[in-house]
């Protein structure tokens, strides 16, 4: 039998065991999705210059994903409307976990930890009663669902976590969806897209909509600055040949800022804002469009577009060291500065809509 001096001592020594982190898992800088030249899709860890640490298998086409912030844990996302979402262990690439929305939902492809890492937080859409949900799940307990409420509009897509207040940031598209008519948007003449700031309980603290002209721009991405602005990515829905800003800025209790609308320059996304970012010191904000194939990049105190970079297929971004790093869905992996674009890496596979950084 264990003596009790031994198991004391025991405890003691669990206590003191290193928990595993992100550096056991090789400190990867980014997650991405992706597809593989023989269309298996995954879920991969790329260094900062785009160099492929890890990589596991998915069952379908993902979409984004959310990286636990103590743990080398990831959670892949299926695109909309999917219905898994794979939690992995980044060391091993063991499954720890596949997750399912409840019958009559379906996910919308983004999720987010709360800041201790003890839930879980997923966008999810009812389909039934066009109503957007934000699932909960326990983390700490097998990922075990726990709760669901209003995400405080239709169509809920990206989510963030606000500078300042304890809670999420939600894009609320807009645009109802049902499985049964595919990815087809059924409500464009009454679409209301709008910026929710919940509680972790559910309660709206505040929400953004924008200007009644502008109601088929649907919020889809989000991006939050140190000092609690949020910028937003937009997908218009309307005449392809409108000229109408991709990206704003919203801070809470002011009405919203939207980025180079005078510029014709905006025509060259296609109406179609896939990830957002801000530059590491948020002096800019960069927003992608794999429909244009340009990365447009504006000053963020006068919205002015500064920069228009060109790439095939561009959609993830995430800030770096030197402004912004970007991937496509040709597999390359750039660095974009004032000086200009430069590949780091080209991978064999094709990556998916975003690039999530772990810092």
């Amino acid at each position: 039998m264990t003596s009790r001096r031994g198991f004391l001592a025991g405890l003691m020594a669990a206590s003191l065991a290193p928990q595993a982190s992100w550096a056991s898992a090789g400190s990867p800088a980014f997650l991405s999705a992706g597809r593989d030249a023989g269309g298996a899709f995954l879920l991969a860890g790329l260094t900062e210059t785009g160099e492929i640490l890890f990589r596991h298998p998915l069952p379908g086409r993902g979409h984004a994903a959310a990286a636990h912030p103590r743990r080398p844990e990831a959670v892949a996302f299926a695109r909309r409307p999917g219905r898994f979402a794979d939690v992995i262990d980044c060391r091993s690439g063991a499954a720890i976990a596949r997750l399912e929305p409840p019958a009559g939902h379906h996910f919308y492809g983004h999720g987010i930890f709360s800041p201790d890492g003890s839930r879980l937080f997923t966008t999810e859409n009812h389909y039934e009663t066009a109503r957007g949900v934000i699932g909960v799940w326990d983390a700490a307990d097998g990922y075990r669902r726990i709760g669901a409420f209003s995400s405080g509009g239709i169509g809920p897509h990206d989510m963030a976590l606000p500078r300042g207040a304890p809670g999420l940031v939600v894009a609320n598209g807009g645009i109802e969806t049902h499985p049964d008519s595919g990815r087809a948007k059924l409500n464009l003449p009454s679409m209301r897209p709008n910026l929710s700031y919940l509680s972790f309980e559910g309660g709206i603290q505040e929400q953004m909509e924008l200007p009644r002209e502008l109601h088929l721009n649907s919020i889809r991405h989000l991006a939050v600055r140190a000092d609690g602005a949020v910028g937003f990515a937009m997908q218009w829905q309307g005449d392809p040949g409108e000229q109408v800003p991709t990206a704003g800025l919203h801070r809470p209790g002011n009405a919203p800022r939207l980025m180079a609308e005078e510029d014709a320059r905006v025509l060259n996304m296609n109406g179609y804002g896939g990830s957002v970012a801000f530059s590491a010191d948020g002096t800019r904000i960069g927003v992608t469009s794999p429909r244009g194939g340009v990365l447009q990049v504006m000053d963020t105190v006068s919205g002015a577009l500064l920069r228009e970079y060109r790439m095939r297929d561009v959609c993830g971004l995430a800030p770096s060291a030197g402004g912004f790093t970007a991937s496509t869905g040709s597999g390359q992996v750039f660095a974009i500065s004032d000086a200009g674009q430069h590949r780091l890496h080209c991978a064999d596979l094709a990556w998916d809509n975003h690039l999530i950084p772990l810092h």
